[in-house]
């Protein structure tokens, strides 16, 4: 009787980490197709990028690791500058910037991440990473690619439109596990819309082989890359506290207590430095998984594993990678106008969860300059290299929040992001 419960127990929770991936899918791809990275290798190291965060959490902790959408513009920008490798450089210093957090977290407390890190800085800063990528969201939604109109105008806004329209659905009228995967439907709607109007170009899927090594790609040193995209990890470093607050609240359990917020931390670390060193982006805690696990009370971490597995195996399923590069920019751009406006509310929600004062003539100052800083094309420049956008916006942010002199506020533990895409 005890095997075959065991039995029946094990193949449900298989079922249930395929169902993981459905649910993360949407997002979990869409770093790579907007930033040309390989979404194979996207799978692969959120896979093992997930084994390696259970490992150094115990497997205490029921999450997924993938792609953070905050490093989007930093990819984009790094990749046009100076090519992927050293592109990957920055990520992997990211990775390693999150295990040096860790550290400070295990000898000083939460309370230091919180003095340096907190909503007043990490507010605006998650809104500019929204904003600063809506015109690549507004270009693809127009069909183009760069400077080229690739598919016209007309038809390219009815695609986008209609994707965005299927979104919205899921978002504001969906319930159950569907409401958790509104970046799939869009993007499954309009895929279909797609080639109804003639415009998808299947060559990549049957050129691409039915098993297949996904395209890994090495860094190589580049200290400007390092110095641009390390301060970019600000955001979703300070996130990781909103996640983990979250699934603790769903599971009931205090994993900022055990196994300690700093060994989570340390996992998001160690599997972005992995990722970044074979061409994936960085692996952070994921709200679309949050979410899944509250609604199908899947508080088993072995879940997550399974998960990882599947992931791992489609990575290598060429068929997979070469569908996905099939999809055309309409289509995402339609889920990404959305998407990205979303992120831009949610740094200013940040600021009104956290009851920060905005009368307070400090507090305007900090987020005032880090909103121009950040979007009005402000740089530094620095021998060959130039310190700009969201990195420098959120240099100055930390900067003036240590050195203006106020009157001190109460802390507090920067919530979730609101919202599980």
């Amino acid at each position: 009787m005890d095997l075959t419960a065991n039995k029946k127990e094990t193949g449900k929770n298989v079922l249930m980490g395929l169902q993981m991936i459905f649910v993360a899918f949407g997002s979990l791809v869409l770093v790579p197709l907007l930033t040309g990275l390989d979404p194979s290798v996207a799978l692969f190291t959120a896979g093992v990028g997930t084994l390696i965060f259970q490992v150094v959490t115990k497997w205490k902790v029921p999450i997924f690791l993938a792609s953070s959408f905050a490093f989007i513009p930093a990819i984009t920008y790094g990749i046009a500058a100076w090519g992927l490798p050293s592109t990957l450089c920055g990520l992997a210093a990211a990775g390693l910037f999150y295990v040096v957090l860790s550290i400070a977290i295990r000898y000083f407390g939460v309370g230091i991440i919180h003095r340096v890190f907190p909503p007043i800085v990490v507010g605006p800063v998650i809104a500019i990473i929204g904003l600063s990528l809506a015109p690549t969201a507004v270009s693809m939604a127009l069909g183009q690619s760069g400077d080229v109109q690739v598919i016209p105008v007309e038809t390219a806004l009815i695609i986008a439109g209609i994707s965005l329209a299927a979104t919205l659905a899921v978002f504001l009228f969906a319930k159950g596990i569907l409401k958790l995967i509104p970046v799939l439907v869009g993007i499954v709607v309009g895929y279909i819309v797609s080639l109804v109007l003639g415009v998808v170009d299947m060559s990549s899927f049957f050129e691409s082989s039915i098993i297949a090594v996904p395209h890994f790609v090495l860094p190589e040193w580049n200290l400007a890359a390092i110095l641009f995209i390390v301060p970019v990890a600000i955001a979703p470093a300070i996130e990781h506290f909103g996640d983990i607050l979250t699934i603790g609240s769903v599971t009931g359990k205090d994993y900022l207590a055990d196994p300690g917020i700093h060994r989570t931390m340390l996992g998001d670390g160690i599997a972005t430095f992995f990722a970044s060193f074979v061409g994936g982006p960085p692996n952070t805690t994921y709200s679309e998984v949050t979410g899944a696990v509250a609604l199908t009370k899947a508080f088993n971490p072995v879940i997550m594993t399974f998960a990882a597995i599947f992931a791992i195996i489609f990575a290598f399923v060429g068929k997979i990678g070469g569908f996905l590069q099939t999809i055309p920019n309409p289509v995402m751009g339609g889920v990404m106008i959305l998407l990205f406006g979303l992120i831009a509310s949610l740094g200013i929600n940040q600021l009104i969860l956290n009851k920060v004062n905005l009368s307070s003539a400090k507090n305007i100052v900090i987020v005032s300059l880090i909103l121009v800083a950040g979007l009005g094309g402000l740089f530094i420049p620095i021998g060959d290299f130039q310190l700009a956008g969201i990195g420098l916006a959120a240099v100055i942010g930390v900067v003036l929040n240590l050195i203006i002199p106020g009157e001190k506020e109460e802390e507090h533990v920067v919530g979730d992001k609101g919202v599980d895409f």
